[in-house]
């Protein structure tokens, strides 16, 4: 009796085994999309929804800086043989020029190709940093062309058109998933609008990096920063502490920011020698790495950046 119930035991985990091994069977994907930061990631599984000839890896490690991110020779990799790579462009992401060297100009795509930039500003009390360039004229560029809504309809609408490229008979279903996407972002950016027109203050005071230069131009917003949009020192000086305590108490502002992922010690610093209330406003570059397992996409920081603005824009 006791052999009877061993055997059936035995037969029972080799077929449970079995079981597993045929679930969790990899099946590689035809093509492979990588890309350099959350949001472009997050469009690109918009865009593809469940198909499974695509896949799509994100690089940057969430909950780390976007700003200080170097590739590891498995990223190096990754993007050697990857049928698209997604990079912003810009600063962030100077290390990739020599890279793309070796690949295909339609296997690679840049975001800040994909609409009208805007030239960083030399916003008064913005911390200034040293800069060797060899032209002093050079223009500089904001690399964070999603943070506007419009911006990321545009981009999710292009980006489509580029991976259909990689499976056109999958066009129709790639167009459906994009115009899906960007409904949902038309909702936020009607939103953000009625949030704005009827707000008390058109101001927000960002007390971090300010990577909100083509939010605020889109929605009619005025703003204060500490620091430029890729700054790698985000040390505040005592010459911009002190500005934007004055210029918070000044203004009699109950609430300032910091961005996601950020150690908030600027604003903390303003907090305590005002009062001021600090509240995160993201720009969706990185999210934590509890948010990714999460599932949460551009839409969800959008919504939260809403009710953040109510309150901020309001107090």
């Amino acid at each position: 009796m006791f052999k009877k119930i061993l055997l059936v035991i035995v037969v029972m985990i080799a077929l449970t085994g079995c079981y597993k091994k045929s679930k969790n069977k990899v099946i590689k994907a035809k093509y492979n999309i990588v890309t350099s930061n959350y949001v472009s990631y997050d469009f690109v599984r918009a865009i593809i929804g469940d198909n499974r000839d695509i896949s799509v890896k994100l690089l940057l490690k969430p909950g780390s800086d976007p700003h200080i991110y170097e590739p590891s020779s498995d990223d190096i990799v990754s993007i050697k043989e990857s049928s698209l790579f997604i990079y912003t462009g810009g600063d962030s992401d100077v290390w990739v020029d020599k890279l793309l060297k070796e690949k295909k100009k339609d296997q690679s795509i840049k975001l800040t190709d994909l609409v009208k930039l805007s030239e960083e500003e030399k916003k008064e009390g913005i911390q200034e940093e040293d800069h060797d360039h060899n032209h002093q004229e050079e223009k500089e560029y904001d690399e964070h062309v999603w943070t506007s809504p419009v911006n990321a309809k545009i981009i999710i609408s292009k980006l489509s058109e580029k991976i259909s490229a990689l499976d056109a008979s999958k066009k129709a279903d790639f167009s459906k998933n994009a115009q899906k996407y960007i409904r949902k972002i038309d909702s936020i950016d009607k939103e953000i609008r009625s949030v704005v027109k009827n707000a008390k203050t058109k101001t927000i005071v960002v007390a971090d990096r300010f990577p909100f230069l083509y939010f605020v131009k889109e929605y009619g917003l005025d703003y204060r920063a500490a620091f430029a949009d890729c700054a790698e020192d985000t040390e505040a000086s005592t010459k911009t502490l002190s500005y934007l305590v004055d210029y918070v108490k000044r203004n009699k502002i109950s609430y300032i920011l910091k961005i996601e992922l950020s150690t908030g010690k600027t604003a903390k610093a303003i907090s305590d020698e005002t009062g001021a209330k600090v509240r995160v406003l993201n720009s969706a570059h990185n999210i934590t790495a509890d948010d990714f397992e999460k599932g949460v996409t551009y839409v969800d920081i959008m919504k939260e950046n809403i009710k953040v603005l109510r309150t901020v824009l309001n107090a």
